[in-house]
């Protein structure tokens, strides 16, 4: 092969990963602008507050699917190879099933939680058990609900009618990190402590009793 092909070669593989490389940064650049914005306040009770902008996500796709769909004056460089497109189609296929997975592994956590603030933490506190300290014994776990039900919706609107290889979850968990570290800063600290207390109430049978009337209403 002479030299001057070789050459010619090279630099249609570099001008096609140098476009693929830009189209990328257009897409993350675009995307910057339409940011969600997240603001968290951790007040005395713990509790996280969360609000977001809504913009306009139907126009944002068009004008991001127009942007990174390739245009018909574009060099033959920038046409996949059968096997590129055959290995992205496979790393797309394999990305897609992740994101799912993980929106759904989310959607079991926010289930469990829910059962046990309200078949546990509130039937407790209702009945207002003397020598049965609810907040030491389940921390801030309101709070924990709050922010896991909050980035299930962020998610869930990062991915709902949006084309797989256009939906950006990073995004949201880095927009979220904020309230999510905060509260379970506390949570974590707690947890200990919380698990020496349910020991010890498991020593009286009274409270034992009750402890057990909740679990019993879980399953």
């Amino acid at each position: 092969m002479e030299p001057k092909e070789v050459t010619g070669k090279e630099n249609m593989v570099t001008k096609k990963k140098n476009l693929a490389f830009l189209r990328s940064r257009l897409y993350m650049l675009e995307r910057r602008k339409t940011d969600t914005v997240v603001e968290s306040s951790v007040s005395g009770d713990h509790s996280g507050t969360l609000r977001r902008s809504q913009s306009d996500r139907t126009e944002y796709n068009q004008k991001l699917q127009e942007k990174m769909t390739p245009q018909g004056e574009c060099s033959v460089a920038e046409t996949l190879t059968p096997e590129e497109e055959h290995q992205m189609k496979r790393m797309m296929t394999k990305r897609e099933k992740i994101i799912k997975e993980l929106i759904q592994t989310e959607k079991d956590y926010l289930n469990d939680l829910e059962l046990c603030v309200r078949e546990v933490v509130q039937p407790l506190r209702n009945k207002k058990i003397d020598r049965l300290d609810v907040d030491s014994l389940f921390s801030n776990i309101e709070s924990v609900h709050q922010i896991s039900a909050k980035l299930l919706s962020l998610l869930e609107e990062a991915t709902t009618d949006v084309e797989p290889a256009m939906q950006v979850i990073g995004e949201v968990f880095l927009q979220i990190k904020g309230p999510l570290e905060d509260i379970y800063k506390i949570y974590c600290y707690h947890h200990d402590e919380a698990h020496s207390i349910l020991e010890s109430y498991e020593k009286e049978e009274e409270l034992k009793e009750h402890l057990s009337h909740c679990i019993q209403s879980l399953k």
